[in-house]
């Protein structure tokens, strides 16, 4: 195995402090914000590039630093290197999830973390304007979209594979928000707020009862897109996941682009940014 490094040196490097939680940030782009939250393990290249199509469509994006290494990607080149990945997988969203910030997430309460997204989402409105701020989450962080909608700030959410709260196949009827938090989002798309949603079809990690659900609960509020796993890259060796980022074919006509720029025009739509070109 080996790895690549993104020096994410056209990023403005910062930090942002709530309730005595620190994180680092990286920033680029201007216009009302969007709020992108890495999967594991991290800010890889490849999250940091759908960063930056995030700003070149003509917002603020904000990258917080929640785990991992920022800019590290280690490279999976041979079929043989996959099950040592994916024990180091196994073992770093463990640490993950018995963490301060992350331990609430299977319980029936929103993460802690949230609160804090919450508050960077409140900061990011306030500093770059517009009529809101928008958000995706990615994996591990999928559902904190969601539950950063609370906030009548947050105009468009969305979530990219959400993956927790981790459930044996059959059981994913649910994800991770509180049902007190739920139900102040199910309000405001009853209102109007409308969430997107992303999957491959297959995807047991982000399996299609956790879409079932979100159809349940937000009714035509919830935008799912889901995508047949022969759309997936086939140059990525682990099984059909990150629609945005590690199985994205960035070409014109493929699938997985196509649903790239149908979430930046979702943000752009909702957060009034005038349309590319």
């Amino acid at each position: 195995m080996s790895a690549t490094i993104d020096p994410l040196d056209d990023f403005t490097r910062g930090s942002f402090t709530h309730d005595n939680v620190t994180h680092r940030t990286y920033t680029k782009g201007t216009g009302p914000a969007v709020i992108v939250m890495a999967e594991v393990p991290g800010i890889t290249p490849r999250v940091a590039d759908f960063a930056r199509r995030v700003a070149d469509r003509g917002m603020t994006v904000v990258m917080p630093s929640l785990f991992g290494e920022d800019g590290l990607d280690p490279v999976v080149t041979r079929r043989d290197e996959i099950p040592g990945v994916a024990t180091a997988m196994t073992k770093f969203v463990g640490r993950l999830c018995v963490s301060r910030e992350f331990t609430k997430l299977a319980t029936g309460k929103s993460s802690p973390v949230v609160t804090w997204l919450r508050a960077l989402a409140a900061d990011s409105h306030e500093r770059f304007g517009g009529p809101g701020v928008g958000a995706v989450g990615m994996c591990f962080t999928g559902g904190f979209a969601l539950a950063m909608s609370v906030d009548d700030r947050m105009l468009a959410p969305v979530l990219s594979q959400p993956s927790l709260p981790f459930r044996p196949i059959g059981d994913a009827h649910c994800i991770d928000i509180s049902p007190r938090d739920l139900e102040t989002v199910k309000t405001r798309c009853a209102a109007g707020l409308q969430v997107m949603g992303l999957r491959f079809q297959g995807d047991k990690l982000s399996p299609a009862g956790r879409f079932d659900y979100l159809r349940e609960q937000l009714g035509d509020a919830f935008i799912g897109v889901e995508l047949p796993d022969t759309a997936a890259n086939p140059e990525a060796l682990l099984p059909p996941h990150s629609v945005l980022t590690e199985h994205l074919i960035d070409e014109p006509g493929q699938p997985t682009h196509d649903t790239l720029l149908e979430v930046l025009d979702f943000f752009a739509t909702k957060l009034a940014v005038q349309p590319a070109g």
